[in-house]
Parts: C-alpha cells; sequence; structure tokens
C-alpha cells in the first residue's frame, strides 16, 4: 500500500494532467482524478469526511452565481470560502461532470464564457476549480507536501553528488594507471578504488572509511599522490552523509 505522501503526489499530478490536458480529455481526466480519490484511502477518507453533511445544492445556489446589471447578465464561479466546504463543493461538481449531470461544454460557456473559445475557458476553468481543489489538498496535506519536497532536494543532491564522485574516481583511476609505481602496487591500488565504488553503491560506510583510509596510506607510501586526491576524499565524505 502506498503512503500518504505518494497519494498526495498522484493525486496533484493527476491534477496537473487535467490542467495541461487538451479540453477534448477534460472528461476523462476528470474521471481518472476521481478514480485516484477512491484508490487513495486518506484522500478518500478527506473526501468522505468533508462530503458528509455537506449540502450540495445549497452551495450550488451560491456558488454558481447569476448577476445582470439591468443591461448584461454575467454568470461566474464563487467558490466557498472554507477549506472543507471548497473541497466538498469542488469534489461534488467534478462527480456530476463525470456522470454527465452537468454538460462540460455548457457549464464552461455559461460560467467561463471567456473569448468564446473552449480553449480559453477550460484555462479559466482551471485556474479556479482544479488549482482551487489543487490549492487545498496542498493545505490539508502540508506536511506530507513539505517532505516530498525535501525528498527531491535531498535526491538532487544524492545525484549531483554521486555524478561527481563517479568522474572522481574515474579520474583518480586513470592517474594511477599512468603513474610510474610497480605494477603489482598499481594493481593494489586499483582493486582498493574498485572496492570503493562498489561499497559506496552499497552504502557500506564503515568499508568505505576504511578503503578510504587505506588508499590514503597507499599513495602517500607510493609517492603517486593526484592533484584531485583531496576533492574525491571530500566527495566520499559528502556522499557518505547522504546514506
Amino acid at each position: 500500500m502506498t503512503d500518504t505522501k505518494e497519494q498526495v503526489l498522484s493525486f496533484l499530478d493527476k491534477c496537473e494532467e487535467l490542467k495541461s490536458c487538451k479540453f477534448i480529455m477534460a472528461t476523462t481526466k476528470i474521471k481518472d482524478l476521481l478514480k485516484c480519490v477512491v484508490n487513495c484511502p486518506d484522500l478518500y477518507r478527506l473526501f468522505e469526511a468533508v462530503t458528509k453533511d455537506f449540502n450540495y445544492l445549497a452551495a450550488k445556489s451560491k456558488c454558481l452565481v447569476t448577476v445582470n446589471d439591468g443591461i448584461f447578465t454575467r454568470n461566474y464561479v464563487a467558490l466557498p470560502e472554507t477549506v472543507g466546504q471548497r473541497l466538498a463543493f469542488i469534489f461534488c461538481l467534478l462527480v456530476e461532470f463525470d456522470k454527465d449531470n452537468i454538460n462540460l461544454n455548457d457549464f464552461l460557456r455559461q460560467y467561463f464564457p471567456e473569448d468564446g473559445s473552449y480553449f480559453a475557458s477550460y484555462q479559466a476553468f482551471c485556474n479556479t476549480i482544479v488549482k482551487g481543489l489543487q490549492d487545498c489538498i496542498s493545505q490539508v496535506f502540508r506536511e506530507e507536501i513539505a517532505a516530498i519536497e525535501e525528498e527531491k532536494k535531498h535526491s538532487v543532491q544524492v545525484g549531483e553528488i554521486s555524478s561527481a564522485l563517479s568522474v572522481a574516481l574515474s579520474q583518480e583511476i586513470e592517474y594511477l594507471n599512468q603513474s610510474k609505481i610497480a605494477e603489482e602496487e598499481k594493481e593494489n591500488g586499483l582493486k582498493m578504488l574498485s572496492a570503493l565504488a562498489k561499497n559506496l553503491k552499497a552504502g557500506s560506510v564503515e568499508n568505505v572509511d576504511a578503503l578510504l583510509c587505506g588508499y590514503s596510506y597507499f599513495v602517500l607510501n607510493n609517492k603517486c599522490v593526484s592533484d584531485g586526491i583531496a576533492e574525491l576524499i571530500e566527495l566520499v565524505e559528502a556522499y557518505e552523509k547522504t546514506l
């Protein structure tokens, strides 16, 4: 079973798909979004809770607004102020689109007329309805969202260090191969570097420390200290901190 962070991330991704899809695919993407709620226990419980005592018909009369200035009639959507009611209203509205109780085309023409094109109307709809849903979910699950962002940041950091470390190890191997030390010693040094790379990948910190210490003595004893050895040691230490 996926954890809450993964559920929320999946749901927000579905919202982004709905916002970025072509208008002709909108109803399909709405269906996918609602399926995501059903398949995500934490989200399902949230929407179940906010819709339990929610009077959708009363909310529609307040949220789907029609005003007339004596000349023109204008329709627009005014979302509820509280997060719970906003979530409930948007969810119920999406369900109506999914069941075709409300035709999305007609709804866009009436409440998001914009410049008369479906593209502009759909974008306005997404900026109000779908983004409103995303903002509410992000607020309810702000701790989980923060954890996701921290994990992404950590992943990027690990990737950058790992990439730099791979280059540094390759350069050290190249330097050792071209050094003038005895072949037997050279082979021993290369074995240590190979073992260092494997243990770094496996996350074996104790073995990494031992190998790094051993290799440091090796290069000093054989007087084959490369220009990049200091950076290699720093990168290994930095990588260990990410494990």
